[in-house]
């Protein structure tokens, strides 16, 4: 799980083994994200287990905060990519098997999570429809 390698990402520039890209600049910087924007690193890995395992990593770490302490800048803040090797890094030296358990319980967790906002959506669109049907016949 430890053979992946980060850089910079170059607008343009198109990738053929398993990737994702990390934010880098503002207050959201450490956040994954699976389509490229012009401030971000790009983490490439040999293998999609490997690419979906340090992607819930980094979820869990910048939703724990873990990326806030290492930010610079007084008016754009951002991570540089040292700064984030490191956290990776240190998030890789725990156990194993508790951080493949933990691993595996926030990609539960995420796809829940994406399960209810579907359904939110849903039930908006039918709300909508509702209330068109209800006004429909009177105005």
């Amino acid at each position: 799980m430890s053979s992946f390698e980060i850089k910079t990402h170059q607008i343009g520039r198109t990738y053929s083994n398993p990737h994702f890209f990390i934010l880098n600049k503002g207050q959201n910087s450490g956040k994954p994200l699976e389509q490229p924007c012009p401030n971000c690193f790009v983490i490439i890995t040999t293998s999609e287990e490997v690419k979906n395992s340090l992607y819930h990593l980094t979820m869990m770490l910048q939703l724990g905060q873990y990326f806030t302490y290492y930010l610079k800048g007084s008016v754009i803040p951002f991570i540089t990519i040292k700064d984030c090797l490191k956290t990776i890094n240190k998030a890789f030296k725990m156990n194993n098997v508790a951080l493949e358990k933990q691993l595996k319980t926030m990609q539960i967790l995420n796809q829940k999570e994406a399960e209810y906002l579907f359904m939110h959506q849903k039930i908006q669109q039918l709300k909508l429809a509702y209330i068109r049907g209800v006004f429909k016949k009177v105005i």
